[in-house]
């Protein structure tokens, strides 16, 4: 016999102001139950976390937790009031004889216990919000964003904690390398319904897309009905339609019922535009070193980065990856080595503290103002690559309603936050993106819009990054930060770099609590390529789509310098035509190279 759920929502409704976010929801989770809970920014998630909580009281309906049960919730914003330090908080409500749960949890999140709430950040006040809630081992965990602010070590061992626990768990999170290797349901909200997916994350997706294609399915057939009713009102005998006022009535029942279905939020539109084309290299460093004190961040580090490539810096909090994206862009200047930057570079920098957004300004403000340039951010216009656009159809295609043009950014969520921060980074030119933690608090869908965007962007992307599926799907190179100064780099993404890593490097971040160091080799041999990584199996695939392309403008450049008058007549356009096809020549027969070098690895791999 099935045993009884933990928790039940009956009839749940709630409104906040205007259209319902819930009406007649119900759900229940069950003992062992690895729940993904998923959504578009702003579509109730956090909610309905809180009201699975009793945290937040429904309009109506009912909340049942079973008899001697506990639910554990972890906040994204938790109190720290009356708490002298971060480890006093974790272990407020931990019998004296299970502190050690305290401590491992502590440990396992990277966390000193003795450190004050007023003097932590804001990423190790969540963590001590995570440690909490894994100290005090409920039946049931509700986990708000749980790997925000976690290095890639530390989301291993999240997931190894979570993966060998028997407890039942709901959890929010964007990344979803974490939601495919843990969960195993999903509930997924979607416009005030909650919809339930009995199966992981991994198959989420693919069940997501199809429900929006039977919804258009059905939306056609609507259509094409009240299409078809309509024309019977209007080109019918007038005393045949006085008869048949049934056929009337169900007109205005099927436009009625058109009217009340609820729009999919859109896909946010944004597009990065480079600006003028870089040089060819874009960093050239040399042997550089960094260090604070007694802490060194770098030792002997030289890489040599070039037009196009799309960099990933990875490894723990700490270890110095932002630093080192400040040496390559040439604002914090290194201990010894040089560095040196390529020509007509205009970089766009997107901060993982959210540096360029004030609370006490509204959205219109943010994104019309300019403190350097002494702008007030009165007028209605923004600038957007060069263009005038009005503030409120710029804000609408990052999914603002206009009601919240004029509210304040302390208003926002997180994920809105990154949404307007990127809106202002894509107002500008650019042709050099610097990323640092750009995947925080997005939706799948807007991830999935930032990756499109970065494979298509024709300038050079430098990012910092935990999100290993990010990393993934956006690198060509990754460079690894694993202390004592060591940075080494890899071809391809995260798991490029873990297949390529040599088993004597030292303990790498694997999913268990205690990973297990390999035993040591006599004479380490590379492991044979089992498939191409992600990183190269895109790039295969798209190469002929660039080789066509290139071979296309080559030909019209062709064409246009086949007229003898050119030179003559328009010198400033021939002498661009010239340049521009040189260019495209060199970068045609690369490609052909990397595509000529990548088949034959994958005929080698297949045998």
């Amino acid at each position: 016999m099935a045993e009884p759920p933990i928790l039940t929502l009956a009839d749940i409704a709630l409104t906040f102001g205007g259209d319902p976010l819930f009406s007649n929801l119900a759900l229940s989770v069950h003992p062992g139950e690895r729940i993904a809970l998923v959504g578009r920014n702003g579509s109730g998630k956090s909610t309905l976390l809180r009201i699975m909580a009793g945290l937040t009281l429904p309009d109506s309906g009912a909340r049942f937790l079973r008899p001697g049960l506990t639910v554990g919730y972890m906040a994204q914003d938790p109190d720290f009031g009356g708490y002298a330090t971060l480890g006093d908080f974790a272990g407020a409500h931990v019998d004296p004889a299970e502190h050690w749960r305290v401590e491992m949890a502590m440990e396992g999140v990277k966390l000193d216990p003795s450190l004050a709430p007023e003097a932590a950040s804001g990423g190790e006040r969540r963590r001590a919000a995570l440690a909490k809630i894994l100290a005090e081992a409920p039946d049931l965990m509700l986990l708000d964003e749980p790997t925000n602010h976690l290095d890639i070590a530390a989301i291993a061992w999240l997931e190894g904690w979570l993966r060998e626990t028997r407890t039942a768990f709901v959890v929010i999170s964007h990344d979803r390398a974490f939601l495919r290797e843990l969960t195993d349901r999903v509930l997924w909200v979607d416009r005030g319904e909650v919809r339930r997916l009995d199966r992981g994350f991994a198959a989420f997706e693919e069940w997501r897309d199809k429900v929006y294609e039977e919804e258009d399915q059905q939306r056609h057939k609507l259509n094409r009905l009240i299409k078809a009713e309509a024309r019977w009102a209007v080109e019918g005998i007038s005393a045949r339609r006085k008869r048949n006022q049934g056929r009337v009535r169900r007109l205005a029942d099927l436009r009625a019922e058109r009217s009340a279905q609820i729009a999919r939020t859109g896909t946010a539109k944004m597009e990065f535009e480079s600006a003028t084309r870089s040089g060819k290299l874009v960093v050239d460093a040399e042997h550089v070193s960094k260090g604070y004190g007694e802490r060194v961040i770098l030792r002997d580090f030289s890489i040599r980065v070039n037009r196009g490539e799309r960099i990933a810096l990875v490894g723990p909090n700490g270890v110095g990856k932002t630093t080192l994206l400040g040496i390559l862009t040439g604002r914090i200047a290194p201990d010894g080595g040089k560095v040196r930057l390529g020509t007509n570079l205009v970089p766009a920098l997107f901060d993982q503290n959210r540096q360029e957004l004030r609370d006490d300004v509204s959205l219109w403000e943010t994104l019309t103002g300019d403190a350097e340039l002494g702008v007030s951010g009165r007028n209605d216009q923004v600038m957007v690559r060069g263009r005038p656009r009005h503030v409120v159809g710029y804000l609408k295609e990052f999914l603002f309603p206009e009601i919240q043009a004029r509210g304040p950014v302390s208003a926002l969520s997180g994920g809105e936050r990154a949404r307007l921060l990127l809106a202002k980074l894509m107002a500008k030119d650019s042709n050099l993106l610097i990323l640092d933690e750009p995947t925080n608090d997005l939706d799948v869908e807007t991830l999935d819009l930032l990756q499109e965007l970065i494979d298509d962007y024709e300038g050079t992307v430098l990012v910092v990054s935990h999100d290993r599926d990010f990393v993934d799907r956006v690198a060509t190179t990754t460079v690894a930060m694993e202390g004592d100064g060591r940075a080494t780099i890899y071809a391809g993404g995260w798991s490029d770099y873990q297949a390529q890593r040599p088993p004597d490097a030292g303990p790498e971040p694997k999913a268990e609590p205690k990973p297990a160091r390999a035993a040591p080799r006599e004479a380490p041999k590379p492991k044979p390529r089992g498939k191409l990584g992600f990183a190269e199996t895109h790039r295969l695939e798209t190469l002929p789509g660039e080789i066509d392309r290139l071979t296309a403008e080559i030909g019209k450049l062709e064409a246009l310098l086949a007229d003898p008058a050119l030179f003559t007549r328009e010198p400033a356009k021939f002498r661009k035509a010239t340049d521009a096809l040189v260019a495209r020549q060199g970068a045609l027969h690369a490609a052909e190279e990397e595509w000529l070098r990548l088949e034959a690895l994958r005929e080698e791999i297949e045998g």
